[in-house]
C-alpha cells in the first residue's frame, strides 16, 4: 500500500464522524458532503506532519462548515421564515445504520430547526463541544475567541437549544398519534386534530427562498388544525416514514415529490411539525427507498 492509498484508507475510517459534525453544522446533506469532500482535498494537499488525524480533520470540517454558515447568511436567497433542515428519511422498518450515526443520538428535525436559530459561532462551539466532545482551548482559535469566550458561546446556545421539545420515548405511541392526525385530517374532523395537538403546538413550513417561497411558522392548535384540513383538500398521495428517527411522511403529488415532514409528540400530542416543501432542496434528497 503506498501512501496515498494508507491515507485515503485513514480518511474513510473518519468519513462518518465527519459528515455527522457537518450535518448537524449545516442541516444540510449535499453541503455536508462539501465540506467532508473540501476536507480530503486539504488532506490530500498538505505536507505538514499530523499527530491526530481524527482532530485535524474535525478542525478542517468545523472551519469549512463555518465559512459556509457565514457565507449563507449573507445570501438573499435564503428563506425569509423558518429553515427546516434537509430531512434524514427512512422507511418505518427501522433507521438505517448510516443514518444512526448522521444523526448522532439526536432524534426529531425538532432540535435541527433551533439550531438553525443559532449564530454561526454559537452553533460551532455548541456542536462541537456538547456533541463532539471537542474541548473549548481547540474550538476558539476556530471561531477566533478565547477559550472562555468560546465557552460562553455555548453557553447561551445551550440554554436555547433546551427549549427544543423532546419526544416521547415509545416510537410506535408517537407513530399512533401521527395516525389520528392524519385520520382526522382526511374525516375533516376538526375536534379530532385538536384532540391530537398540543395547544401550544408549532408548524414550520420551508417552501424555500423569497419571493419564490413562503415559508410559514404557525402556533397553536386551532391554526395549525385549519392548515392540516386545508392541506386535506389538496390530492396528496402520503408514504409514511421516518424522518430523523421521528415519525413523518413524504407526500408527492402527480408523481412528484412535495414535501417531507417531521413530527414531535410529547406527552401523547403533537408539539411540533416541520415540513420542507422547497422544490430545489428536495430535488437532492436521495429518497430512492420510496416509490413515487
Amino acid at each position: 500500500m503506498d501512501e496515498h492509498e494508507f491515507l485515503a484508507q485513514s480518511f474513510e475510517e473518519h468519513r462518518t464522524r465527519l459528515k455527522a459534525v457537518a450535518y448537524r453544522m449545516l442541516g444540510s446533506l449535499s453541503e455536508a458532503d462539501d465540506a467532508v469532500q473540501e476536507a480530503w482535498l486539504r488532506l490530500s494537499r498538505t505536507d505538514e506532519e499530523i499527530d491526530n488525524l481524527g482532530g485535524w480533520l474535525t478542525t478542517v470540517v468545523a472551519r469549512v462548515c463555518l465559512n459556509m454558515l457565514r457565507s449563507r447568511q449573507s445570501r438573499r436567497e435564503e428563506p425569509q421564515g423558518p429553515r427546516v433542515p434537509d430531512p434524514i428519511v427512512d422507511p418505518v422498518a427501522g433507521t438505517s445504520p448510516e443514518h444512526e450515526a448522521l444523526l448522532a443520538d439526536s432524534v426529531g428535525l425538532a432540535l435541527f430547526v433551533v439550531l438553525e436559530k443559532l449564530t454561526p459561532a454559537e452553533r460551532m462551539a455548541f456542536v462541537l463541544h456538547d456533541v463532539f466532545a471537542v474541548p473549548f482551548d481547540e474550538i476558539a482559535p476556530i471561531v477566533d475567541r478565547s477559550p472562555d469566550a468560546t465557552r460562553q458561546l455555548a453557553s447561551r446556545a445551550r440554554r436555547r437549544v433546551r427549549g427544543a421539545p423532546t419526544p416521547d420515548a415509545n416510537l410506535e405511541a408517537q407513530s399512533e398519534v401521527v395516525e389520528a392526525f392524519f385520520a382526522a385530517a382526511r374525516d375533516g374532523d376538526f375536534e379530532g386534530l385538536i384532540a391530537v395537538l398540543d395547544p401550544d403546538v408549532v408548524l414550520h413550513a420551508d417552501r424555500g427562498a423569497f419571493p419564490l417561497g413562503a415559508s410559514q411558522e404557525i402556533h397553536g392548535a386551532e391554526a395549525v388544525a385549519r392548515q392540516a384540513q386545508a392541506y386535506s383538500r389538496v390530492d396528496l398521495v402520503i408514504q409514511r416514514a421516518l424522518v430523523n428517527g421521528s415519525p413523518g411522511v413524504v407526500t408527492t403529488r402527480d408523481g412528484e415529490l412535495f414535501s417531507v415532514g417531521g413530527f414531535t409528540v410529547r406527552g401523547g400530542r403533537i408539539v411540533e411539525i416541520d415540513f420542507l416543501a422547497d422544490p430545489e432542496r428536495l430535488s437532492r434528497l436521495d429518497l430512492t427507498i420510496f416509490d413515487r
